[in-house]
Formats: C-alpha cells, sequence, structure tokens
C-alpha cells in the first residue's frame, strides 16, 4: 500500500489503497440553512474536543469531515436533551469564538474510530517508507504514536461497548487483497474491508442510541458510504496515482470510469433507500449530508458539476477526454451545476494537452507533504485562522485546494430533487 494522512477538518483520511477512507462528505455552508449549519460544526467541534478529552491534544489533527456521520447518526435516533451540547470556548478554527458543541457518546464513538484509522495510516506510511519516515529514528517514533493511538481507541471504543479489532482486521486485511488483485478482478473485492469496517461503525450508533431495529439498514447504509468513499478516492486520485505509479484500484484491476460511476450511483441509491428503513427522531442534518452532499462528492470527483463558489464553475469547456467535465451531461444525466477542477482526462490537469508536470512528478500539482511536514504547515493554518476563515487554502497533506469551512458564502440555493 501506499497510503496518506489528511484528516483534518477540511480533509479527509483519504486513500485509494488503503483500507478506510474518510473525507467524502464536504458540504457548502450554503446549502446548510435553518441551523443546519450550526448542527454541522457543533458535531465536528464536538468530535475534535471528544479527541482532545478522551486522548490528548495531539489526537485532535486526525478530526475529519466524515468521522463526525457518526456522531450525527447517533443524534439523529436520540431525543434531543440540554445534555447534548455544551458551550466550547473560543477557538482558532472558528475565529476565536464560542459555539455549542456536541457531546455524548456518539462524539466519542467517532473520535475512537477516527482515531484507530488514523493509526492504520501512519503505519501504512512506516511500511512504504513515505518521505521522512524512511529515516529510522522518525519511522519508529511514528509506529510508537501508531500504537498508541491503537490502544486509546481500543479502550474508548471498548468503553461504548464498540470492538475496534473490526477496524483493525479490515485494514489488515486490505494489503492482501490489493496484492492479490489485477486486471479482472471486481473492484468491489478491493472494497470490501472499507465496506466492512464502515458498516460496523455506523451500525454501533443504533445500539448506542438505543434503537436495535436500526442497526441492519444502517449497516447497510456504512457499507455502501465506505464503497463510495474508496471509489471516489480512487476516481480523484487516479491521474496522480498514474504519474507517480502509485497503486490505484480502477487502474490494477481494470475498472473504467463509466462503470465507477454507475456503482457510485448504484450506492447513492442504495444509500437511499437504506435510510428510509431506519427510525430516526430528526433526520434532517443525516438526509442532507448522506443524500445531497454525498450525491455533490459523487459529481466532484467525477468532474459533474458542484457548487460554483468553490471555483468548479469556472466557465472553461468541456475536454474531449472528460464527457463529465465542466457540467456537460454524462450518461447518467445533465447535471446543473458546474465544472470541477478535480475531472481528469485530456485538457483537464494532469491530462493530455493540460498542464505539465510539477516539479516533484506529480502532474499539474505539486507532490503530497509527509506526515510531519503537513502537522507543521496544519499549525501554521490554525494560527493565521486560514482552515475556518480563508477563501481558499492549500491542503496541509494532500496539497489540494480547500476552502475555510466558516467563510461567507454568497451563491444562490440549491435545488432539492428529492
Amino acid at each position: 500500500m501506499n497510503g496518506r494522512l489528511d484528516t483534518m477538518p477540511t480533509a479527509h483520511l483519504s486513500d485509494s489503497r488503503g483500507a478506510v477512507v474518510f473525507g467524502i462528505v464536504r458540504p457548502c455552508s450554503h446549502r446548510l440553512t435553518d441551523g443546519l449549519k450550526t448542527e454541522w460544526m457543533a458535531h465536528l467541534c464536538g468530535l475534535c474536543l471528544a479527541l482532545r478529552a478522551d486522548h490528548g491534544q495531539f489526537a485532535r489533527i486526525v478530526t475529519n469531515y466524515d468521522g463526525l456521520i457518526v456522531s450525527v447518526l447517533t443524534e439523529a435516533q436520540s431525543e434531543r436533551t440540554p445534555a447534548q451540547r455544551r458551550t466550547a470556548g473560543p477557538c482558532p478554527l472558528r475565529a476565536m469564538r464560542t459555539a455549542p458543541v456536541a457531546r455524548g457518546e456518539g462524539a466519542r464513538l467517532a473520535a475512537a474510530v477516527s482515531l484507530v484509522l488514523a493509526s492504520a495510516k501512519i503505519r501504512d506510511h512506516v511500511a512504504d517508507g513515505d518521505g521522512v519516515l524512511a529515516r529510522g529514528p522518525v519511522a519508529a517514533a511514528a509506529r510508537r504514536v501508531a500504537g498508541g493511538w491503537d490502544r486509546a481507541g481500543a479502550r474508548s471504543g471498548s468503553a461504548l461497548g464498540f470492538d475496534t479489532a473490526v477496524l483493525l482486521e479490515a485494514v489488515d486485511r486490505q494489503a492482501g487483497l490489493e496484492t492479490a488483485a489485477g486486471p479482472g478482478t471486481p473492484v468491489l473485492t478491493v472494497t470490501e474491508p472499507t465496506e466492512t469496517a464502515t458498516a460496523a461503525a455506523f451500525a454501533h450508533t443504533a445500539v448506542l442510541a438505543g434503537r436495535p431495529e436500526n442497526a441492519e439498514p444502517l449497516a447497510e447504509a456504512g457499507r455502501l458510504f465506505g464503497r463510495l468513499a474508496h471509489l471516489l478516492d480512487a476516481v480523484e486520485d487516479k491521474e496522480a496515482d498514474a504519474a507517480s505509479g502509485a497503486w490505484n484500484p480502477l487502474t490494477a484491476t481494470g475498472t473504467s470510469l463509466g462503470e465507477a460511476r454507475r456503482l457510485a450511483d448504484d450506492a447513492l441509491h442504495g444509500i437511499r433507500l437504506a435510510l428510509r428503513d431506519a427510525h430516526f427522531v430528526d433526520d434532517k442534518l443525516v438526509h442532507v449530508l448522506l443524500v445531497h452532499e454525498l450525491r455533490t462528492s459523487v459529481d466532484r470527483a467525477f468532474g459533474t458539476v458542484t457548487c460554483a463558489h468553490q471555483g468548479y464553475g469556472d466557465g472553461r469547456p468541456p475536454s474531449p477526454g472528460n464527457p463529465y467535465q465542466g457540467g456537460a451531461p454524462g450518461p447518467y444525466g445533465s447535471n446543473p451545476y458546474g465544472g470541477n477542477p478535480y475531472g481528469g482526462g485530456a485538457g483537464a490537469p494532469g491530462g493530455p494537452g493540460g498542464m505539465p508536470p510539477g516539479p516533484g512528478g506529480h502532474q499539474g500539482r505539486p507532490p503530497r507533504r509527509g506526515f510531519w511536514a503537513g502537522c507543521a504547515v496544519f499549525v501554521g493554518l490554525c494560527c493565521t485562522c486560514r482552515l475556518c476563515c480563508a477563501k481558499e487554502y492549500e491542503g496541509p497533506w494532500s496539497r489540494k485546494k480547500r476552502e475555510g469551512c466558516c467563510r461567507d458564502c454568497d451563491c444562490p440555493d440549491c435545488g432539492c430533487d428529492c
């Protein structure tokens, strides 16, 4: 495997070669109306603070967008009580503002899951000798951090009745599946460990909420969410992986982008059906994240439309090699929102006719930072509030363009096709 750690509030634990992929749901603030933005931020901050409370200050670096969905699901199945919120003090990521934050078992479960998966990614980096982790002393220190996070996540999970061994087993099984995969291997064989891990995390939210009847439909939703996460990360990384020679599930199995899109659309439909079978007290935020925003994530990964204010609708004409770019109709219908800089293919960054390779060999963008270098950049982004308020900044690890999670947005409301 050739994994990477990219787990900040505006990024994700993301690896098309690794076991579990988090960070595909990156909601645009203008769509989170009726207090949903406040609720979403409450769960994001709640995850961050749960990591600090249970595992120490350094553990907060594994905060990620998708981890908070575990907290959202737990709360959506429960009757709201004042104990589920507390007022947190000023934070650089909130431009030094106080805010209500989620607390309780959902946030703690999200923290335990995020921590265990992050430790697995560190071990991947060490095994692959990525960047500074190729040096013995640094690799030894990273292994100690990963081991500590494994034990801490297991303790927290056990206190909540969740066995994190299912996550570790999935991570360990991934390497063997990737080694055996080749042309003709179904790509879903490679995504299975991701599906298993996310299914377990989603299902346990029903246990925490006292809704055992929800365990089966939420396990199905989690399984399909894991499939989507793995597929979308593979799609977004396909060009960069080809340039660097890294392993990619689509390339290794000979899966076309059209087939990947079909699988992604099927997973979206399955998630919607599974959520209908579950019983929620208040599912508004769940619906927005796992139906609307997840659809936007698929469109973004395949170069179809999404929110114009994020720079995806840049007015460029679609290139011949990428039928999904620029809002052009694809095989699954047209997309009304605009183009996408993540779109690959000819004429796109990194494709034939696109931008030339960067200095590190990656086409159209500089090489990813190593784990420790990314940590240093993240600290700088925190101290300058750019993670929260910047119109655009460079991801500390992936170096992809990101937007501040709390900045103002003036684009029009998007419609709902539900």
